[in-house]
């Protein structure tokens, strides 16, 4: 009995402790789009770069910790500096197709921040037409 009394007084803290926890500001990301498709563009020239457009829309300054792409062809800059409650910013993603063989691809890229919703993931997709 002293076991089940001591799980539930547990269980009822963990839950004041989370909901108080929710009532916190927070900064929240918000993207224009999540996904740009490049269309189809020639293996000649194998670079083909794109720009996320996203907005603070928490109540806390969002800092961005990290970026990752899936795959070294794909190169995220995100900016380093705080963006403030309101503020917009914009990631660039670049693809370099250069030694890949032609044909459709997805790429995602995972960003970590400090938003209300930790990880989020863009995508760029396209199709590098061969030379021939």
């Amino acid at each position: 009995m002293k076991k089940f009394i001591f799980s539930t007084f547990l269980l009822l803290i963990g839950i004041v402790a989370f909901a108080s926890n929710n009532d916190e500001p927070q900064a929240e990301i918000t993207f224009e789009n999540t996904t740009h498709n490049f269309g189809e563009f020639p293996e000649s020239s194998p670079k083909v770069t794109c720009v996320f457009k996203f907005k603070n829309t928490g109540d806390k300054p969002l800092v961005i910790h990290q970026a990752v792409a899936s795959c070294g062809c794909t190169v995220p800059q995100y900016p380093k500096e705080p963006i403030q409650p309101g503020n917009s910013g914009e990631i660039t993603v670049t693809y370099n197709g250069a030694g890949k063989f032609p044909g459709h691809f997805k790429k995602s890229i995972t960003l970590r921040t400090n938003a209300k919703t930790e990880m989020t993931r863009i995508y760029v997709e396209g199709d590098m037409v061969s030379k021939n």
